[in-house]
């Protein structure tokens, strides 16, 4: 079965780059991207660590503004292949001008005119600090967030290595980007347990969780996040691929559902992981029967949860139902 239109709320910008995009602008640029690749052509790495490593050399041959339009025409183009109609994209001042602001507009009107030229789709920009860079940046990504907060910068988040730094380590950052009026969502409850996303609602104060599947070894988070209405952001082949499960029957993105958990469906960084929107619908079908209503339900979730206008999700909610 093939079901579209979809909607996608977990996508990292640079995650999407497909390799070749990525070999040809090295290339252009004469740069050397050892230990980036492996012999198949794919990006090389064996753990969540060396996936960080990777991503961050990988994002190294994106150094200007134009080159950031590039990727994003790219990424979306290849996102209207698999029926995605909307999608927000997270995006990091880091890796776009250093946090600078006057620099990080640069990159983010390049990034939103080459996003209003692709046809079939909407994106929006969900601005996230990195958690391992630490708190501190965090505040400059958070100013950035604040400044351009608008019709294409709509949302905050965290990525990033769940092992460093807290959760109420970045309140700062959070309550900076609520005064703006962007919608926030943490990532956790990946790598982090339970606790991790418990910290993240207490702390942080957020709508969606980025993840979030960790939650189900805890009966009374389940529970929370049901009676919240709290949004999950799940990537399936993402989990699998970083081995937080060991193949998609024993995902809990089924459970969670079944408990009344609100759950979306994403592919965070999939050329990373060897997975794409139409991969990740037919896992779902193929292991847990899911039928187009079931689709049709995510979607909703989806469109009901994305940090766009009402004018958008209107529109976005009638496609679904058309």
């Amino acid at each position: 079965m093939t079901f579209d239109p979809k909607i996608e709320l977990h996508l990292h910008l640079e995650g999407a780059a497909p390799p070749e995009f990525v070999r040809r602008l090295a290339s252009e640029k004469k740069m050397r991207l050892d230990g980036v690749f492996n012999e198949t052509g794919s990006y090389d790495y064996k753990d969540f660590e060396g996936f960080l490593q990777v991503y961050e050399r990988a994002t190294e041959v994106l150094k200007t503004p134009e080159d950031y339009a590039r990727l994003t025409r790219a990424v979306l183009e290849h996102s209207v292949e698999q029926g995605v109609i909307y999608t927000e994209a997270f995006l990091s001042p880091d890796f776009c001008g250093g946090r600078d602001l006057t620099a990080w507009r640069e990159y983010m009107h390049a990034m939103q005119e080459a996003a209003g030229a692709v046809p079939g789709i909407e994106m929006r920009g969900i601005v996230t600090c990195i958690r391992h860079f630490g708190p501190d940046k965090a505040r400059e990504t958070a100013r950035c967030a604040a400044e351009t907060a608008g019709d294409f910068i709509t949302g905050f988040g965290i990525g990033g290595n769940e092992g460093l730094f807290a959760p109420g380590d970045f309140v700062w950052a959070y309550d900076c980007a609520r005064e703006a009026g962007l919608g926030l969502t943490a990532h956790a409850g990946e790598f982090g347990g339970p606790e991790s996303v418990r910290s993240a609602l207490d702390d942080l104060g957020v709508s969606r969780i980025g993840h979030g599947v960790r939650a189900v070894e805890d009966e009374a988070l389940i529970d929370r996040l049901a009676e919240d209405g709290i949004v999950l952001e799940v990537c399936p082949g993402s989990n699998v691929a970083l081995g937080v499960y060991a193949n998609i029957a024993a995902h809990p993105i089924e459970k969670l559902r079944e408990r009344g958990v609100k759950v979306t469906v994403s592919t965070d960084d999939p050329p990373f992981f060897h997975t794409t929107m139409r991969e990740e619908y037919e896992a779902l079908e193929r292991t847990f029967g899911w039928d187009g209503e079931a689709f049709r339900q995510i979607n909703r979730t989806a469109a009901e949860a994305a940090f766009c206008d009402d004018a958008t999700r209107a529109d976005l909610l009638a496609r679904l139902e058309a």
